[in-house]
């Protein structure tokens, strides 16, 4: 597949999952609130949006501010990630704009396609079976992926080098699209090309030098091929 501002041609695509292919940030965001409502945290609701593509460490520090206790911090994470879980259920979980268009595309065109995520593997076959996208992919990669492995997570090169080779595939025929800028840090570090497709924060400066390209949503993909 050939795109506008590539000279390789491209092969295969990586994807990251939360926040690109689905909405999920979003439902996380949302469910943070309510947690914090619901345990009378009075954290300021923009506050969660630093947990949004956040780094391990970002995300240790998040909580030390915040939580008094290693309970109170587990029965938090608990009750966001079940309210997620249900809302996923519920049909709350949708594709981003262009998603379906994409994958479809991509198909039509004999592309390998993977998930390398950071999330847990129970979270990526839930949300790919409730969005009906499990059978576009040849395999994904989650955060059991990184422990088994004994690699590091996002922003660490580790996961996205794992995904290159299991597609073997040469490096420049592969392109990743990632919405956060640890994720497109990750990218960059295992020397990869990204497309960038932010979703609840914009692009940083940083972003705009580690990205191949920044687009706003899928359908602007697709105008490039």
């Amino acid at each position: 597949m050939r795109v506008q501002g590539l000279d390789d041609d491209i092969q295969g695509i990586i994807f990251d999952m939360d926040g690109l292919l689905v909405n999920s940030e979003k439902l996380y965001w949302d469910a943070n609130i309510q947690a914090a409502e619901e345990e009378n945290l009075g954290t300021p609701r923009d506050a969660y949006l630093k947990l949004t593509g956040a780094t391990v460490k970002e995300m240790q520090d998040f909580y030390h501010k915040y939580f008094k206790t290693e309970a109170d911090r587990d029965r938090f994470i608990k009750r966001t990630d079940d309210l997620v879980w249900q809302w996923t259920d519920e049909g709350k979980l949708k594709l981003q704009p262009g998603v379906q268009e994409a994958l479809d595309e991509f198909e039509k065109r004999g592309l390998k396609m993977a998930i390398a995520s950071s999330n847990y593997e129970n979270v990526v076959q839930h949300a790919m079976w409730a969005t009906g996208i499990r059978n576009y992919f040849d395999f994904h990669l989650s955060y059991l992926d990184v422990q088994r492995g004994h690699i590091k997570a996002k922003p660490a090169p580790d996961i996205y080098l794992e995904a290159a080779k299991k597609m073997n595939l040469p490096k420049e025929n592969i392109l990743v699209f990632e919405d956060s800028s640890t994720g497109v840090q990750a990218a960059a570090n295992a020397g990869l090309k990204c497309v960038m497709v932010p979703d609840l924060k914009a692009p940083s400066v940083k972003d705009k030098q580690n990205a191949t390209m920044i687009c706003q949503n899928f359908f602007e993909f697709l105008k490039k091929i």
